[in-house]
């Protein structure tokens, strides 16, 4: 019961901190009302209203779904030996089929398989009202009803389909790795790690979106030389259709080593080459990036991989993941933590362990973690930022960051610590002020 208690006051300090940032940012929008001098020409007031109404809207939903999910649930189940009893149903379906709860793997896929479904009953009402309320009532919900159902399902499908196989390895190295198992560990989840970073966006994210290859034309031929000036290895230039999901847009790149693919949504060159009355959500009417915009967006993207920030980001998440699975290793076998979860006296699933020791057992070390990974991707923002602009994309880079600010309804204004926090790229003034001295040490 000792380590029950720690468990949830660790849990719900965690909680207060996000709630506390929230609260702080809930103000920022409640009493910012005018827009800030650097976005005066380019953002009406109008549009700042909007902004500031979606995210006061966004922050707020938020923080009733925390409450309700994190705080009121969550402790509720920790408290109530949540765990052990959906383990104890996973025991009692396996002897249903005839199987002992000495079949660890079985027991723990089905144990994950009704976690899946529960989480599902708890996640789907805060999905629907997000989707069907707040984003429809902002402007960016492109979903029916229909595409949402479907979605879901197969979202969850992929997540059975990949997460049984994985989990069934992890358990079985746990059992016959012997002493030095995390390392075995370790370097199966790494693999499957970059394996997944390669296989999702060419294999999974296709059975949810419908990709197509860039036009060609001037964007085309400008993205293919670019990308050979920098000697980056590009092998497919892509079109998502996000449109038919939401309005909000964005571009990524993916792959490893000598075979990259450059993916720019449709909702970035929305309105490429359309004139009004061929715009079908009258809303949509001037959003989109032009090309030279598309360019310094892609020039910023570029500018990660050719600094190397990928790469970091893989050692240290590769790091990260070694120290867990080697903590996870010297503490899997105390009883309190499984008594804790409501299991019986003796009773140590794995899959369990490994959930309770990086969730609750290590969260101090997370939130320390996921700080200064915050304080990281902040850094290899500003760096991306500078070498766009060494790339001559100086004017173009403030542009595009405008452009898609004000059309994904972002707020210029940020509290400094909830953005401290929570923002793994600087604000918009932030980048613009950093750009803008850039400059004027240049002249």
């Amino acid at each position: 019961m000792d380590f029950l208690c720690i468990m949830i006051l660790l849990h719900l300090a965690e909680n207060t901190l996000d709630l506390w940032l929230s609260r702080r940012q809930v103000k920022v929008y409640k009493n910012s009302k005018t827009v800030p001098n650097e976005l005066k020409d380019v953002m009406k007031v109008e549009t700042f209203e909007k902004a500031r109404l979606y995210g006061l809207d966004k922050e707020q939903f938020g923080t009733i779904k925390q409450i309700l999910l994190d705080v009121i649930v969550t402790t509720i189940e920790m408290y109530l030996g949540y765990i052990g009893y959906v383990w104890a149903k996973s025991e009692d379906v396996a002897a249903y089929f005839g199987y002992s709860a000495d079949h660890e793997i079985l027991v723990s896929c089905i144990f994950m398989f009704l976690n899946s479904c529960i989480g599902i009953v708890k996640d789907i009402p805060f999905k629907v009202y997000h989707t069907f309320v707040l984003e429809e009532r902002h402007g960016f919900n492109k979903q029916t009803v229909g595409f949402f159902i479907k979605d879901q399902i197969k979202a969850f499908v992929v997540m059975q389909v990949l997460m049984i196989p994985i989990i069934s390895a992890i358990i079985y190295i746990v059992q016959h790795g012997g002493d030095q198992f995390f390392l075995w560990l370790w370097l199966f989840c790494g693999i499957v790690g970059l394996a997944l970073m390669t296989i999702y966006p060419a294999v999974i994210a296709p059975l949810f979106d419908k990709y197509r290859p860039l036009e060609d034309g001037p964007l085309k031929k400008s993205i293919e030389d670019l990308a050979a000036s920098l000697s980056f290895p590009l092998t497919k230039l892509l079109v998502v259709e996000g449109s038919k999901r939401s309005a909000h847009s964005n571009a990524y790149f993916y792959g490893l080593w000598k075979s990259k693919r450059i993916v720019l949504f449709d909702t970035l060159l929305l309105n490429k080459g359309k004139k009004e009355e061929e715009v079908e959500n009258k809303e949509d009417v001037g959003k989109g990036c032009t090309d030279e915009e598309v360019l310094a967006v892609l020039g910023h993207e570029l500018g990660h991989w050719k600094l190397g920030h990928v790469t970091k980001n893989i050692i240290i998440m590769q790091a990260n993941l070694l120290f867990n699975f080697l903590m996870f290793s010297y503490l899997f076998k105390f009883d309190a933590f499984y008594l804790a979860l409501g299991l019986p006296k003796g009773k140590k699933p794995i899959l369990v362990g490994l959930l309770v020791i990086l969730t609750y057992v290590l969260a101090a070390y997370n939130v320390v973690v996921h700080y200064l990974m915050t304080v990281l991707s902040r850094k290899f923002e500003y760096q991306a930022d500078a070498f766009a602009k060494e790339l001559g994309f100086a004017d173009k880079l403030k542009d595009s960051l405008i452009k898609l600010n004000i059309d994904n309804l972002g707020f210029p204004y940020y509290d400094k610590f909830y953005s401290a926090w929570h923002h793994s790229h600087p604000t918009l003034l932030q980048r613009l002020e950093v750009l803008k001295e850039d400059s004027k040490k240049k002249q």
